[in-house]
């Protein structure tokens, strides 16, 4: 666990993370024992809105009212970096390779898709506050949308580049964060909202979703025939697994980033998050969970595997939400509704293409997450379907960090020629 805050760098009414997470960790416990009521108000209740959101959204509202502050929280380094890894492996161990691979090309599509959204949506967003508050688009602007660009198609080590890159002011960058998170925090929300109304969205769309529930009833029946109520033992174990592939992710990781960075600068293998020490950690914790797919190990699914991974992945959930101040759009309200132009053409693209591929809402969904949120997030949304298609969301992420760069690059670029 973290260290407690310093109560001094924050004005938060809670600045000690010991007591911050005992707070997270009984608003959890609250919502999932109102969520399982079974009548009653309750019951109507999250018949419209889903649980998972509640899970994000009651901890923005402690960040936004000042009960604890987020920023100055060392609670989701440790959910990032410890619990988000041990979910993956926990979710990968019952995993159906074959069936992500019968998924078909439909998921990549809707993350293209996705890609080319934030980059048309950075032009589009521009050019219609340039009409209509031209004030807010003014100056170098533009340079600080890249950085936004780079998070949104990439992750944090994109947008890391891209400040270096067009030379963006501290302040700006500073501003552009506070974009970057509030807006994609927003779109998340709806995106879980979304996902419990999945069935409706897919009569839309007339999307085919055989492959999808074929994966779904695999794993269930594998659950089914395996299923046993743990033993202590099997709770040492699976945890045993979770956190010691999550060590070993770090353990290879950590050489394997200083030895890349010793290579010559000039191949440039920051462009591709190769540098970042999360992107390996992710990538070796989901190629360790889906080899031990293929173990004894997979058994440990009949004992509750996922249900613990799943947990780590609602602290996860929760530490996210303590990052949006929903209060922040009213400090700087041009450049969040710069963001939510921004991040509606990347909406109404996913929608229009979903429409004419007859794409499930969960490709679009995930899709987007893991363009817009990246690793950390993508698996969230994938999960909010089913836990056994998180390692989707992994693997689309992944290839985001790929894109990242280039595709920020070339969006700074036609943002330069815009504003020009």
């Amino acid at each position: 666990m973290a260290a407690a805050t310093d109560p001094t760098t924050s004005a938060a009414l809670i600045t000690n993370d010991a007591v911050v997470m005992g707070l997270l960790a009984i608003t959890l416990g609250l919502i999932f024992w109102t969520s399982s009521r079974p009548d009653g108000f309750w019951k109507k209740f999250y018949t419209y809105v889903p649980a998972l959101l509640l899970c994000y959204l009651v901890p923005a509202i402690f960040n936004s009212m000042g009960l604890i502050d987020g920023n100055a929280s060392g609670l989701y380094p440790v959910a990032r970096d410890y619990l988000l890894p041990s979910a993956l492996v926990l979710l990968c161990i019952a995993i159906d390779l074959g069936a992500i691979l019968r998924l078909g090309p439909k998921a990549v599509i809707m993350f293209l898709t996705g890609t080319i959204g934030v980059m048309l949506g950075a032009i589009v967003s521009f050019a219609v506050m340039g009409l209509v508050h031209p004030e807010t688009v003014a100056g170098d602007t533009w340079r600080g949308m890249t950085t936004v660009a780079g998070s949104w198609i990439g992750g944090g080590a994109n947008q890391a580049a891209m400040k270096e890159v067009f030379e963006v002011d501290s302040d700006l960058f500073g501003q552009f964060i506070a974009v970057d998170v509030l807006v994609a925090n927003v779109w998340m929300a709806i995106l879980l909202f979304l996902a419990a109304r999945s069935e409706a969205f897919d009569r839309w769309t007339r999307a085919d979703t055989s492959a999808i529930e074929d994966m779904k009833r695999r794993i269930e029946a594998y659950q089914a025939e395996h299923s046993r109520i743990p033993s202590l033992a099997d709770l040492m174990i699976i945890l045993a697994v979770g956190l010691g592939a999550t060590g070993l992710a770090h353990f290879l990781a950590d050489p394997l980033v200083a030895w890349i960075g010793t290579l010559p600068a000039e191949w440039r293998l920051a462009d591709y998050s190769l540098t970042s020490g999360f992107f390996w950690m992710v990538v070796f914790a989901t190629t360790i969970g889906l080899a031990l797919s293929f173990t004894r190990a997979r058994t440990l699914e009949g004992a509750g595997a996922s249900k613990v991974g799943s947990a780590m992945l609602y602290v996860l959930v929760a530490t996210i939400g303590m990052h949006m101040d929903i209060g922040a759009l009213l400090d700087k309200p041009g450049l969040f509704a710069l963001g939510l132009i921004w991040i509606g053409v990347h909406a109404g693209l996913l929608l229009l293409v979903a429409k004419l591929i007859r794409a499930p809402l969960f490709f679009m969904a995930v899709g987007s997450q893991a363009n817009v949120g990246g690793a950390a997030s993508a698996p969230v949304v994938a999960s909010a379907f089913h836990p056994a298609l998180a390692p989707v969301g992994v693997l689309l992420a992944v290839l985001g960090y790929a894109l990242g760069t280039y595709c920020a690059y070339l969006t700074g670029q036609m943002l330069r020629i815009v504003a020009t």
